[in-house]
């Protein structure tokens, strides 16, 4: 078993290969060429018996996980929205797991929640939120999500689910509502099956040619359910979405909200960080009727995953929706401090302050800005240059980092008499698809897709933490390249 004089050394040892991994993070294949079960037919099918010396444990990390690692701090990962870390991030993490603390309530670790505390302070200052935001961190969005409608549920019947249950209260008569986009991201569908609304009572709104949703599709859809006995009790706006980064109109959707007494969170788990620069702040217009919002420093903050910034306008509703005091949890200090054990889901709490905290100072917000800035100036100029080639189109908005395209092969669209292709949409979604994997497999690009009115979209999204113009001038080449030798 390892002694402390060898966690010296291999810690020291580790430190070095962290450094070396990231100075020639560029040579591994930005997603890895394994088959399903090939890493686990490595593993043996039973713990070992007696210690194993760390050199063995690390040679097994090297040669059977490390080629099975899909690598999300590669500039060349352009997939999904980005996990992002950095430096001071990293270092932070590894503070975090020397001390080992568990932190759910004040007295299990001070400052941990006076940090908390203190850095939600300043992540509500960096993106303009107004004053009367509390903000805690949660794990990630989805679970701020799910409490912000456990906490509309709970306000709304006057905490009588949480005392009595869904089946005791008229809602099998006069069920609770929640609305979203159609473009909203899984999470709130999840979240409403968790909650006991059900996924039937949750209305999907259209959205318009940028994909945003139509306030005057939600308030009749408000109205409808109203005229049918229907109690509305919620709507998730999306401040950036997940297929294509569209903005619903938020301060539309709160003056409808604050019409009709319904319950408004946003969800910017993404766009959020776009806040700290001044000329984006059109995005949150309104968020002062909004009653939640959350944002992940974990995505586009340089900070390691998990790290959800949850802000709500009355804590005191979200401590009462979570909160069970047993004898073993009582302390002298409760009403003086936060506990943020009742402030989400979870009664354990990691100390993820720490690396904000680190990632905020070290960066500082001009850094923050600075990189923020360029990621969204070389996403215009992409879409700009894919813009003007013949064979490629730009098939939504780009008010971020994501541009969502297509490779349209005029042979596809036109025969020879110049008539449109009766096939165009199926074939050109099919040759989209075969783009997508044949630009994967090459290794040094990672991008996925979506589909915005049924059509095959191809996302490259410019947001990690290290990646430079040439990165992004060098992912381009490689898609015109590779577009050109699969066109049929």
């Amino acid at each position: 078993m390892m002694d402390l004089e060898e966690f010296r050394k291999r810690g020291h040892e580790l430190v070095d290969w962290m450094a070396d991994y990231f100075s020639t993070i560029e040579s591994h294949p930005v997603k890895p060429d394994v088959r399903p079960g090939e890493i686990i037919a490595q593993l043996p099918p039973s713990p070992p018996e007696t210690s194993e010396c760390f050199d063995v444990i690390f040679s097994d990390f090297q040669n059977v996980i490390m080629p099975g690692v899909t690598h999300w701090q590669h500039p060349g990962f352009m997939a999904y929205f980005n996990a992002n870390n950095s430096f001071p991030s990293v270092l932070a993490e590894m503070l975090t797991a020397t001390i080992g603390a568990q932190c759910m309530i004040w007295q299990t670790s001070p400052a941990a929640a006076e940090l908390e505390e203190r850095v939600m302070e300043w992540t509500r200052e960096l993106i303009g939120l107004p004053d009367n935001f509390t903000g805690v961190i949660q794990d990630t969005a989805s679970t701020a999500t799910l409490c912000s409608l456990l906490t509309a549920r709970e306000t709304f019947s006057e905490w009588n689910i949480n005392e009595h249950g869904v089946s005791a209260s008229d809602a099998s008569d006069h069920p609770l509502i929640v609305y979203c986009s159609s473009e909203a991201h899984s999470s709130i569908e999840k979240a409403v099956k968790i909650a006991g609304l059900g996924r039937e009572h949750l209305r999907k709104i259209p959205v318009d040619h940028e994909y945003a949703l139509i306030p005057e599709q939600l308030e009749t859809a408000i109205l409808q359910d109203i005229a049918t006995g229907n109690r509305p009790l919620a709507v998730i706006a999306a401040m950036g979405t997940t297929g294509s980064s569209a903005v619903d109109p938020i301060d539309e959707i709160g003056t409808i909200c604050q019409r009709h007494g319904i319950w408004l969170h946003v969800d910017a788990a993404y766009a959020g960080t776009g806040l700290v620069l001044p000329e984006l702040r059109w995005m949150s217009k309104g968020i002062e009727k909004a009653d939640s919002f959350v944002f992940n420093p974990h995505k586009w903050m340089f900070t390691n995953f998990d790290c959800s910034a949850y802000f709500v306008k009355d804590p005191e509703a979200l401590i009462r929706t979570f909160e069970i005091l047993p004898e073993y949890l009582k302390t002298r200090e409760r009403g003086e401090v936060n506990d943020y054990r009742d402030w989400g889901v979870p009664l354990g709490r990691r100390f993820r302050a720490l690396k904000l905290w680190f990632v905020l100072r070290s960066f500082g917000s001009d850094g923050i800005r600075a990189k923020v800035r360029d990621h969204i100036e070389w996403a215009r100029e992409l879409a700009e240059e894919i813009d003007s080639q013949d064979d490629f189109e730009v098939l939504a908005p780009v008010p971020l980092a994501l541009i969502c395209f297509r490779y349209v092969p005029p042979t596809l669209l036109h025969d020879q008499n110049g008539s449109s292709h009766p096939n165009e949409p199926i074939e050109l979604n099919e040759v989209n698809a075969r783009l997508l994997e044949a630009i994967n497999s090459t290794g040094k690009l990672y991008l996925t897709h979506t589909k915005l009115d049924d059509r095959y979209c191809i996302r490259i999204n410019i947001g990690q933490t290290n990646v430079e113009r040439r990165h992004v001038e060098d992912a381009w080449e490689l898609v015109r390249k590779t577009a050109r030798e699969i066109t049929p």
